[in-house]
């Protein structure tokens, strides 16, 4: 049986947070940007809401038809090319750009909390920047109906599509278990983790288009 996506709208914001909230509450990163829990449950909506707003703003997010999942894609140009913020004038500039794009973040999230903005200069900074690719922000399925297939139907849905353009893909695993998912659909490990400072790792991924589908 096949599984309903569809693009996510302004009108699907609260559904998508709730999702992130419910999903990551005890995922390893999260714990280790909000190591209280009880500060967690409180706080760490804040942070998938600002994730959630800068996709719906730059990107794409896919819900599933019965709303009990959703994956957060951004299309990344290459750097210095054409596409957002991809003016040619060399790396200075991008790189001041992420920083100011992590203070702004800690800022509205948890202003007192330097590990919201420490999370997103880590990740800025281990991004691959020399080729344009789609890239996994976060898939969040809903606790009661994980494993039933809805994360890998909703990446897939994605991956169909960079396989017809040629395009590859990039993710950052939050969990070893997490990583044989996404080699079973195609991704790679890159061959470094991301170490977060006195805290858990993460897996960059990656993955070239194939080629020669049948769509």
């Amino acid at each position: 049986m096949g599984v309903g996506i569809r693009a996510a709208g302004e009108g699907d914001r609260e559904l998508v947070v709730r999702l992130l909230d419910e999903a990551f509450q005890d995922d390893p990163v999260s714990g280790w940007v909000f190591p209280e829990r009880e500060y967690r449950r409180r706080t760490h909506h804040r942070l998938m809401a600002a994730f959630t707003d800068i996709v719906l703003a730059e990107g794409r997010i896919d819900v599933t038809e019965d709303s009990t999942a959703c994956a957060l894609w951004l299309s990344m140009p290459a750097a210095g090319g054409d596409g957002p913020d991809g003016g040619g004038g060399g790396g200075g500039s991008e790189e001041a750009d992420d920083a100011d794009d992590a203070v702004r973040l800690r800022e509205s999230v948890d202003p007192a909390n330097p590990r919201v903005e420490e999370i997103a200069r880590l990740m800025a900074d281990s991004h691959p920047a020399d080729r344009a690719h789609e890239y996994l922000w976060m898939i969040g399925v809903a606790p009661s109906h994980q494993g039933e297939g809805l994360g890998g139907a909703l990446v897939q849905h994605v991956l169909d599509r960079c396989d017809r353009e040629g395009l590859p893909a990039y993710l950052e695993a939050s969990s070893e278990r997490s990583t044989k998912l996404y080699e079973r659909l195609g991704f790679t490990f890159a061959d470094h983790t991301l170490d977060l400072p006195d805290g858990p790792r993460m897996w960059p991924m990656w993955r070239e288009p194939v080629t020669g589908r049948g769509h």
